[in-house]
């Protein structure tokens, strides 16, 4: 092996690691259903990117939820709630990496940010009303009238699948995303002469 690839294999590791320890601290968000909770564990996996390239963000993405599923999840059952962290998750590093590759600086990645919100909410949206949610119903035994019931608790205007994804997962993928932008600006501007110089070396 390499000591470049190696290099590239200790760096995913450590990225992995830092993403599945943001992911354990996870918050409900008020006036949405509790069972969306907000965490901003998809950092790392864009930094990895940003320094690696989208695969190695992918991959970064994968360990830190399949470390989550075998730590703090069960076996037994199908981890639908990884699943869509993950396609989350890479939506948003492949929109934006692909921003920041043709320009490499804080504007374009953070428009590159904006726009990945915008496809992340979209994607989101439909695969959560025609997989996500009957997955967990399928799977997990939470059925989708259990759902809407929950998060009536929340907004008295949830009464269905289709107006649980238009006032609940809506909102919440587009405050996920602007609040992922918004932490992510600074830490950029902190880390650019690092990802910069990384980049170069690995």
């Amino acid at each position: 092996m390499s000591r470049s690839s190696l290099k590239k294999m200790i760096l995913i590791s450590l990225l992995s690691a830092l993403g599945y320890l943001i992911m354990l601290i996870a918050f409900p968000v008020p006036m949405l259903p509790g069972f969306l909770t907000l965490d901003f564990s998809d950092l790392p996996a864009l930094i990895g990117a940003l320094i690696l390239g989208p695969a190695a963000g992918i991959i970064i993405e994968a360990i830190k939820n399949i470390l989550h599923v075998l730590i703090s999840g069960s076996l037994t059952v199908v981890p639908v709630g990884e699943m869509a962290n993950f396609v989350a998750g890479s939506i948003l590093i492949l929109v934006s990496w692909l921003f920041y590759h043709r320009k490499r600086t804080l504007v374009s990645l953070a428009v590159g940010m904006s726009v990945a919100t915008v496809a992340m909410t979209a994607i989101m949206s439909v695969a959560n009303y025609y997989l996500i949610f009957p997955g967990y119903a399928m799977f997990l035994g939470f059925s989708i009238d259990q759902a809407v019931a929950a998060s009536q608790y929340a907004n008295h205007g949830i009464r269905s699948l289709l107006t649980l994804i238009v006032y609940g997962v809506m909102p919440f993928n587009i405050l996920k995303g602007i609040a992922l932008t918004i932490l992510m600006i600074p830490v950029f501007a902190r880390l650019r002469n690092f990802i910069e110089s990384r980049r170069q070396l690995i």
